[in-house]
């Protein structure tokens, strides 16, 4: 069995133009890590490219598009290392990028989930919106960023360089100890693209687990490479599992309690998106909510199953404030600013 301990496992869905773009540099930097790419059930020329271009890259060729969470829980299956890096097709490492990650996790094995930080490709002296340094949730299933809070990207000037404990690691380049994934089930595939990181790393911290962001170990991140951000259907998809995800895993009687008042505050992001002539996006928000509320017997039935399992840890990164009211109402725009968690 080969010593490597790192698979770096790239989903690929019709995106063999990221993958020549992207690919050589995790190639040449990853020397620590065998590389996989799981096809999810292209119809470009992605398989063929992969393996004319690059040879020693495993392809593992899936008959259906299971979307992000589908497609990793299916392609993962038969892997053996024990660590897995679950990396967008837009993402550009650096060299040595995979050593402070290695150590982060030799030191702790309660380190479940970990992620790089992550700077934006396109301005690379900003923090990217997907990850920045390390994902938190606020009282009602918000999630934010050190370095990021709703769509304003904090300039990186090294003020969030310290290892840290968080709530969630970015899927853009989510690090993560295969055991503790299979242990608790892998992603939910129902979320299909978007939040599945979030819901995976909740339930590894409610078994006991933790979650951190390495920020001596950088990436850069395309982003909006499969679904662009003015997209209704990427609306859709948070607003849903944004939903989906608080209802499956807050407190008994909390969830109940959060969903109504996002009942409130996603009819207020209706009107604004109404204000700026967006009416895709309020069409968006109502699907999202009406799936939710169709899909409640199901859901019932699944927060049952996850609450016999799971037990009652004291979940990092969970903030206790309102980020909506924190940056609209007390106009805080930067994570320092925000009261400690």
């Amino acid at each position: 069995m080969s010593e490597k301990k790192f698979a770096v496992v790239i989903l690929n869905w019709n995106g063999q133009s990221l993958l020549e773009r992207f690919l050589p540099s995790v190639v040449a930097h990853s020397p620590e890590a065998h590389i996989y790419v799981i096809d999810n059930a292209s119809t470009d020329n992605s398989r063929e490219w992969l393996a004319a271009a690059y040879p020693g890259v495993g392809c593992i060729a899936l008959g259906h598009n299971g979307g992000y969470a589908g497609g990793y829980n299916a392609g993962l299956q038969n892997l053996k290392e024990p660590y897995w890096v679950l990396l967008n097709s837009d993402v550009a490492v650096s060299e040595g990028w995979l050593k402070p990650l290695a150590r982060r996790l030799e030191a702790d094995a309660q380190l479940a989930a970990l992620q790089p930080k992550l700077r934006a490709l396109r301005q690379p002296t900003y923090f990217e919106y997907a990850g920045a340094a390390g994902g938190y949730l606020d009282a009602l299933g918000y999630p934010f960023c050190r370095g990021r809070l709703f769509h304003e990207l904090e300039p990186d000037h090294g003020q969030y360089d310290d290892f840290q404990h968080c709530f969630w690691a970015s899927g853009a380049c989510l690090v993560v100890r295969a055991e503790a994934f299979r242990q608790v089930g892998g992603l939910y595939e129902a979320l299909f693209a978007h939040m599945e990181e979030i819901d995976l790393c909740w339930r590894l911290q409610q078994r006991g687990y933790r979650v951190a962001c390495e920020p001596a170990s950088v990436v850069y991140h395309l982003g909006g490479a499969t679904l662009q951000e003015s997209s209704p259907q990427k609306t859709y998809l948070n607003f849903r599992n944004s939903l989906i995800i608080s209802f499956l895993n807050f407190s008994p009687g909390r969830h109940l309690r959060v969903v109504g008042q996002r009942l409130i505050l996603d009819g207020l992001a209706g009107f604004l998106f109404l204000a700026r002539r967006q009416p895709r996006h309020v069409s968006a928000i109502l699907r999202a909510h009406f799936h939710f509320y169709s899909r409640l017997p199901q859901l019932l039935k699944e927060r049952r199953r996850r609450r016999a399992q799971v037990s009652q840890e004291q979940l990092k990164g969970l903030a206790p404030f309102r980020v909506v009211a924190q940056f609209y109402l007390r106009r805080r725009r930067r994570f320092a600013q925000l009261p400690r968690i």
